[in-house]
């Protein structure tokens, strides 16, 4: 499709009755549902949509970059209720995984685009920056450790006219975050009907029952607007794919009373009162000015499994050397209990005599044995809460120099709470006086965009006007610790005869590590689209930004676009981009439990500038920076509609929480005397860190291909993503096993291949989904790595049409129940060996709960 003038004109007003100006996407995925909508209607109408340059919008197959476009009803047929999940059988770029046991990474799990952490692709709603969520992921399984991305989870399908996935770096356009690419979800704007939608589900394994409402609306907005709402509410039981624990067995053989008969469960946390709310709202104030405001309202409450503590060898809790003897408290104050230090553990400590006499009937010592005889497995949860409001307004400049010229004015704010339980647990220093759910306090993250761009059209004599737009940008980030509850925190009265001190597996923020830390930045860019041809199109996008803290950054973005034949061109990208890093990763501190080659042991996360950090070669951090590039092809050959895009992204600097590194005496002795909670019990230390570069490479390939067939129109759609990530520098603090995480945990082939098939009364949708081979791991750790085998799962619905208004559906992920990679690694002598309870390997691409089946009714209206 070429533009001449008065088809620019007319493209650029449909733009901003659509969406917001200066935000732009061409696509390559097409909807099933919708494509074929528009084959019987019309088979050479052309899809568009809105991001990726300032300029107007164009046909699918006429962007200089590539974009893949999902449509709403696709996304409604992905059979799974988690945004995450639904974009990752759409996108095969896109990779998400399930994160049980994984600490704050289990309330908003952390995704990947392109093999890149979740904070390198940047969100938008509506063309407008989502602010990222609170949760920093520090058990983020390699790749996302320390990411702090948005929580797109919260975003319902049924308020989404479409997701725009622009594939290609766009930190000259957008500023930080973009080095990946940017997702935009836009949404639903229609001024009349609407649906409601019942779904209810379950996995095979009769676990993980899952319950949605979801509802839309379109309604007017006087006789100039539309106000347009969407609604979701769901809960979600947790599931278990878990064997017993070969030391819990163990105990319960020797007598050992209340041992769960499940100690340790791997699998999805429990969801509770998952409620969302979106609202859309537009008004025509004059024939040339529109008034906008959307934002949303979201809360959920996150329930799930922890580490087993064993009640023989649990440091701080049980025994501190290893489970040789016990560890007992003199609850007398003075010491005066004399009470014993040498109380050897055997098979059972319960039936050692001195135990009984010594410790179980002598009121003036303890020992939690009394209290937890078969050990415990704390419960990690949060409420997690997000909101958000943007209002601004858009048009055309009427009179003066800037006539013809189009605006658009907004302010955006951001808000996301994460405050976090933890239940069935201790505070050891409190001894029997400990209370056993703590609330260690939470994390919020707030920011505050303004926004002001321009843009319009001048005749330079090309083929058609040339696109000069402007813009300017404020953005202003808090992210906030509030301290928890005094038990949680607090240092009891046997904290000096070696009980950990705060709640355990999660101590709580202590009131010196609550704060308030905040950074501003402003940015200016200039973007210019030039036909020089009616075949040949190249843009150019510069960005200045400054930020508060560590200065400023320029970067660039060069496209090109030609046209080889009216049925072919090809298209590329050269641009370099940043990604600042967030201001809790700059300051948070953390206390966290994890396992250390198989051993459970608790590790402090430090603010890179601690005087134990820098001593250990932590640094200030600085922005990431990246050159990338892009060059592909569009074909289009009747009815089949075919791209292929080459990509490389250099990331130098990359922002990641460092390998945890063991502390000295002296190191624990300083950290001590700077007031760091329960210090001779940390292991361990990490911060993040600038530490490594990495080269990311790949070639995304789609096609389309709609026709009549079987009595009813068929659509067919394939998308296939080959990724290779290679770390090209690092220091002896990244780890090798992190460096063999980055590059191997993710498949490096993905595909998937989807039919979707209209009939009167009846539709069916089936996609295959391809994973390749994938290093899988367990509990981070390097003797647990094995390549694990490449696999196939389908995913299939069946829609049956009652009536014009109402439909019943039937569907299943994962039909056929494709297993995940079972565990399968041997201790470093050879035995086999699975101390921590799992069934699979954790970083299965697609999942390790199995198949999911499910039934749905809609009424549209």
């Amino acid at each position: 499709m070429k533009f001449k003038n008065s088809a620019l004109q007319q493209a650029i007003k449909f733009a901003l009755a659509t969406t917001t100006v200066g935000l732009f996407v061409s696509g390559s995925v097409i909807a099933a549902e919708e494509a074929t909508e528009e084959t019987k209607v019309n088979k050479n109408v052309e899809k568009i949509a809105v991001v990726g340059t300032r300029s107007a919008p164009r046909s699918i197959g006429d962007s200089p970059v590539p974009i893949d476009i999902i449509g709403g009803e696709e996304l409604d047929k992905g059979g799974n209720t988690d945004m995450l999940e639904l974009l990752k059988g759409s996108v095969p770029s896109f990779n998400v995984h399930q994160n049980p046991i994984s600490d704050a990474a289990s309330l908003v799990r952390p995704a990947n685009l392109r093999g890149l952490p979740s904070d390198s692709t940047l969100v938008l709603v509506n063309g407008k920056r989502r602010h990222r969520a609170s949760v920093i992921a520090f058990l983020g399984g390699g790749i996302n450790d320390g990411a702090q991305g948005a929580d797109i989870s919260v975003i319902p399908s049924i308020a989404l006219k479409q997701v725009e996935v622009l594939r290609d770096g766009a930190a000259a356009q957008y500023g930080s975050d973009a080095i990946a690419g940017v997702m935009n979800f836009v949404l639903k704007d229609a001024s009349e009907g609407g649906s409601f939608e019942i779904r209810q589900g379950e996995y095979y394994e009769g676990d993980g029952d899952t319950t949605q409402i979801s509802g839309n609306v379109g309604l007017p907005f006087t006789d100039s607007g539309f106000a347009n709402l969407s609604f979701q509410y769901k809960t979600a039981d947790a599931t278990s794919r878990s064997v017993q624990r070969p030391d819990a067995a163990a105990l319960n053989a020797a007598g050992v009373p209340e041992v769960s008969s499940l100690a340790q469960v791997w699998g999805a946390p429990e969801v509770d009162d998952d409620i969302s709310i979106f609202g859309n709202i537009g008004l025509d104030i004059s024939n040339t000015a529109q008034f906008y405001m959307f934002g949303n309202y979201s809360e959920r409450d996150v329930r799930g499994g922890f580490y087993y503590r064993n009640p023989h060898t649990r440091p701080g809790v049980y025994s501190n050397d290893g489970g040789e003897t016990l560890l007992v408290g003199d609850l007398t104050g003075d010491m005066s209990g004399n009470c014993p230090t040498d109380i050897m553990i055997d098979d059972n400590v319960l039936d050692n005599q001195r135990y009984i006499d010594l410790v179980a009937n002598n009121p003036d010592c303890f020992a939690f044995n009394e209290m937890l005889p078969g050990g415990f497995t704390p419960n990690f949860g949060g409420n997690i809460t997000d909101t958000a409001l943007t209002i601004g307004t858009k048009g055309e400049i009427t009179s003066g120099f800037l006539e013809g010229a189009y605006y658009d004015l907004s302010g955006t704010v951001g808000y996301n709470e994460s405050r976090y339980f933890i239940y069935d647990t201790i505070n050891a220093s409190l001894g029997p006086d400990s209370p056993r759910d703590f609330s260690p306090g939470k994390y919020s993250q707030l920011e505050k965009n303004f926004n002001a761009d321009l843009s319009k059209g001048f005749d330079f004599g090309l083929a058609y006007d040339v696109n000069v737009a402007g813009g300017l940008e404020w953005h202003e980030e808090t992210f906030t610790v509030v301290s928890g509850d005094v038990a949680s925190f607090t240092a009891g009265p046997l904290t000096e005869q070696g009980f950990g001190i705060g709640s355990n597996g999660f101590p709580g923020f202590k009131p010196s590590d609550a704060g308030e830390y905040t950074r501003r930045n402003y940015a200016a860019y200039v973007d210019v689209e030039a036909p020089f041809t009616d075949d040949f199109l190249m843009g150019l996008a510069l960005r200045y930004e400054d930020y508060d803290t560590f200065g400023s950054t320029t970067n660039y973005k060069l496209t090109a676009q030609y046209h080889v034949t009216e049925d072919l061109n090809i298209r590329g990208s050269i641009s370099t981009g940043f990604r600042a890093p967030t201001v809790g990763q700059a300051n948070v501190s953390n206390v966290q439990t994890n396992l250390s080659s198989g051993v459970l042991v608790d590790s402090a996360l430090l603010p890179p500038t601690n005087p134990i950090a820098v001593q250990l070669g932590g640094t200030e951090l600085q922005p990431e920076e990246s050159q990338s590039y892009t060059f592909g092809a569009v074909w289009t050959i009747g009815d089949l509609f075919f791209t292929i895009d080459y990509y490389n992204i250099q990331v130098d600097d990359r922002i990641s929480q460092s390998d945890k590194i063991e502390l000295s005496q002296a190191d624990k002795d300083t950290l001590e005397a700077a007031g760091v909670p329960n210090v001779q019990n940390l292991a361990q230390v990490s911060f993040f860190t600038n530490d490594f570069d990495t080269t990311t490479q790949g070639v995304d390939a789609v096609a389309n291909y709609s026709t009549e067939l079987l009595g009813g129109s068929s659509t067919f759609s394939l998308a296939y993503n080959w990724n290779d990530t290679e770390v090209t520098k690092s220091s002896p603090i990244t780890g090798e096993f992190k460096v063999s995480r980055l590059e191997n945990d993710l498949p490096n082939h993905r595909a998937t291949l989807s039919w979707a098939q209209q009939w009167e009364n009846f539709s069916a949708f089936t996609r295959v989904n391809y994973y390749g081979e994938y290093q899988g791991v367990h509990v981070d750790y390097d003797a647990t790595a094995k390549t694990a085998d490449a696999a196939v799962t389908i995913d299939a619905e069946v829609t049956y049409f009652l009536t014009e208004e109402i439909s019943l559906s039937v569907g299943a992920t994962n039909l056929f129940d494709q297993e995940a990679e079972k565990l399968d690694f041997f201790d470093r002598t050879g035995i086999p060996n699975n101390n921590w309870g799992g069934k699979y390997y954790e970083t299965s691409p697609y999942g390790i709960n199995g198949g999911f089946y499910y039934v749905k009714a809609t009424y549209t209206f």
